[in-house]
């Protein structure tokens, strides 16, 4: 599945104009729709604290189908637009600004720029992870904030209109989680040989990652039908948020090698003796479609799009307590949910997909403080 840059004549095309970069923290106008802030300060907020879902700022409005979100040191943010392959950055209070165009993003529904993640080790190397939808696969790249070309680290993972996964996040371990879809194609979720309907666990280098359940493969868990959030809780247990099929909508609690049931299962169901995992808790789909998923504390946040709204789950051990249904009907279909290293947890709308009713100022980046 991996590949270095140049390595074939394909990549050579879709990449080979490089990043086309702002440099790091530039202020060059975006190409298009000129996103705008929509405030000029914003209030205190501490890690220690709960955020305060009654206290709303929008940071900024008219993103154009903001979908990764991620968090630099000193807490300015990077957000990728899904279709038109941009990358604004956003400093709290101040002008989003573009500072990247990723080329060879191939947008169409639900395929593009998709997941972001900042390498770890930002402060010293630079480096930005990016999950896209490209003209052949779905893949994962990376490429210095700063400016010059891209690295495609890990290819090969099946696209299609729908269920392309796309989440990708650093965990405890510093490894690279990457949420996959099965693309349309439901016998890859069980395939172990398939990177489709799978969450993968990557070295930053984009090989498979020592201890994965079995050696030289990057899977990690499998049987998913869309992975689109993944979040770590203080106790460095991983949590993911599943699109179902027609009935029931998932979080799950991964575990290395674990089997989540897709196709054959959706929701919770026959286990076959221990062979499939049931999930945590379920939602009928219009109620959820969940995204991103945060976790602040021992409560996770998860996005709903279809749903128009943010779950609150109470995190208990190995279980998980009532949810709540917050900020329903507010905002429309909510995509992205992180929090930031104050504290604070960011929304993203996502009314510009297509499949939202537009308002005023979507797509809009919300920040709710925390205290």
């Amino acid at each position: 599945m991996r590949t270095t840059l140049w390595a074939s004549s394909v990549v050579a095309v879709m990449l080979g104009t490089g990043i086309a970069a702002c440099g790091n923290g530039g202020d060059a106008p975006a190409v298009g729709a000129a996103p705008t802030a929509a405030v000029t300060s914003t209030a205190a907020s501490s890690p220690s604290d709960t955020p305060d879902l009654d206290a709303a700022e929008e940071l900024a409005r008219g993103i154009d189908v903001p979908w990764g979100l991620t968090f630099l040191p000193g807490g300015d943010a990077l957000i990728a637009e899904r279709d038109t392959g941009r990358i604004l950055r956003l400093t709290p209070g101040s002008q989003p600004r573009q500072v990247a165009d990723v080329p060879g993003v191939a947008e169409g529904g639900e395929g593009g720029l998709l997941g972001l993640a900042a390498s770890p080790d930002f402060a010293t190397d630079n480096l930005i992870y990016a999950y896209l939808t490209a003209a052949d696969d779905n893949r994962i790249i990376r490429f210095r904030l700063d400016g010059g070309d891209p690295e495609v680290i890990f290819d090969g993972i099946a696209k299609a209109g729908y269920h392309n996964g796309g989440r990708i996040a650093f965990g405890p371990d510093g490894m690279l989680y990457a949420g996959t879809g099965d693309a349309g194609d439901t016998a890859r979720s069980q395939d172990p040989d398939s990177p489709n309907g799978k969450i993968l666990r990557l070295t930053p280098d984009g090989e498979p990652a020592p201890g994965n359940p079995t050696p030289d493969s990057a899977v990690y868990s499998l049987g998913h039908r869309n992975v689109q959030g993944l979040a770590w809780d203080t106790e460095e247990r991983l949590f993911a948020t599943e699109f179902g099929q027609n009935d029931l909508d998932e979080v799950n609690l991964i575990q290395p090698g674990r089997n989540y049931g897709w196709p054959n299962v959706e929701g919770e169901g026959d286990t076959a003796g221990g062979r499939y995992t049931n999930p945590l808790i379920t939602w009928p789909v219009r109620e959820a479609s969940p995204s991103g998923i945060a976790i602040a504390g021992t409560t996770a946040y998860v996005a709903a799009l279809r749903g128009e709204r943010l779950w609150s789950l109470p995190l208990n051990g190995d279980t998980v307590g009532e949810p709540a249904a917050q900020l329903a009907g507010r905002y429309g279909r909510l995509r992205t949910v992180q929090v930031a290293p104050d504290g604070a947890l960011w929304v993203t709308t996502s009314n510009t997909d297509g499949r939202g009713d537009l308002r005023d100022g979507d797509d809009r980046i919300l920040r709710f403080p925390a205290r």
